[in-house]
């Protein structure tokens, strides 16, 4: 899929490119499929999270295969994989890695050496990361936008591609810390992961219980990947679709000229703090990625549609009145959707 950015591509040439991402995305899910049973629109967003350049947090309750799905991502994609298992007394040094002090063996003299931590992986587990505390939380924020972290004052930089996935329990609060709303920004998506069909629950079990356990084989490389998130952003959106995206983050903001509803909509009745612009580049970008999917190089309104809720649903903070009428985020999202028209606004020509 490597191309000279100087060289200007024909249509055929734009289609190949489209058709041979459209391709690997397929057999990338079909690896992954060997292993995790059902679960499509998970697995359609964290490999949408991947070729957009993002990092996906996964919500659900213990047992669903939220490990297993990173775990076979990893084996996928041929990265190196590292799991972080935050607990209460985790701290960020366990995380990031420290400076220690070495001694030379023939010189006697002693000097301070990085020790890489687990984040120096490029496929990143940071499993149940609400147990953590909001300090060893916060270890990760420089390295899931920045793809750095610093130690004494020193800037290591992390390997590209680079991919954190985080999963946490909704159910169980007992022992753990909210994510704090900076944190939540830097998710690209909120996957909900829910409970398996019966047709899917027989399948897991025949796999689980059986004598032998199916695993995926590697489809893409770091080189890949990269290739392709540079593909991903080529992909052309045009002004009134991305003006679209826009106008749907802005409608989650009360008080503002887009707020969706009006004065008595839902925006400014349940909603505190609106989403922020990363929402929007994680719409643009997701839109990008779904339609090389589908085999197109430009994005539709539909393309942005279907990201919305996961892009979304984190980044909305909802206020008291919201929680005492027990307002769903997703349905909450859902509304405003439905009342942001897809119609231009103030673009002549369009």
């Amino acid at each position: 899929m490597a191309m000279n950015p100087e060289h200007e591509q024909t249509p055929q040439e734009v289609q190949a490119r489209a058709e041979a991402f459209r391709e690997t995305f397929t057999r990338l899910k079909a690896e992954i499929g060997k292993v995790m049973v059902g679960q499509d629109e998970v697995v359609d967003a964290v490999l949408t999270c991947l070729f957009a350049g993002g990092n996906v947090l996964l919500e659900g309750v213990p047992g669903l295969g939220k490990t297993l799905l990173v775990r076979t991502l990893a084996r996928a994609l041929s990265l190196p994989f590292s799991r972080i298992q935050f607990t209460p007394d985790l701290m960020p040094a366990d995380v990031i890695g420290t400076n220690i002090v070495s001694e030379d063996a023939e010189t006697g003299r002693r000097s301070f050496v990085f020790q890489p931590g687990p984040i120096f992986a490029q496929v990143v587990l940071a499993d149940e990361i609400n147990r953590a505390t909001p300090k060893t939380q916060s270890a990760l924020l420089e390295a899931m936008q920045e793809r750095s972290v610093t130690v004494g004052g020193e800037t290591h930089v992390l390997a590209s591609p680079f991919l954190v996935l985080a999963t946490q329990n909704p159910i169980e609060q007992e022992g753990t810390y909210p994510l704090p709303e900076a944190q939540m920004d830097r998710f690209m998506f909120k996957v909900n992961v829910g409970y398996s069909r019966l047709d899917d629950l027989m399948v897991v079990l025949d796999r689980t219980t059986g004598a032998e356990t199916p695993e995926a084989e590697a489809v893409l490389d770091g080189p890949g990947i990269l290739e392709a998130q540079q593909l991903v952003r080529e992909v052309v959106i045009a002004p009134h679709v991305k003006q679209y995206a826009a106008r749907l983050v802005l409608a989650t903001h009360p008080g503002g000229d887009f707020a969706a509803g009006g004065a008595d909509g839902p925006t400014n009745r349940y909603i505190r703090c609106g989403a922020s612009p990363r929402a929007a580049q994680a719409l643009v970008l997701a839109g990008k990625v779904r339609a090389l999917t589908d085999g197109r190089y430009n994005v539709s309104y539909k393309d942005i549609e279907e990201a919305a809720l996961p892009a979304l649903r984190h980044r909305v903070l909802l206020n008291f009145e919201a929680e005492a009428d027990r307002v769903d985020p997703d349905a909450l999202v859902g509304d405003i959707l439905q009342r942001v028209p897809t119609q231009p606004v103030g673009m002549a020509g369009v």
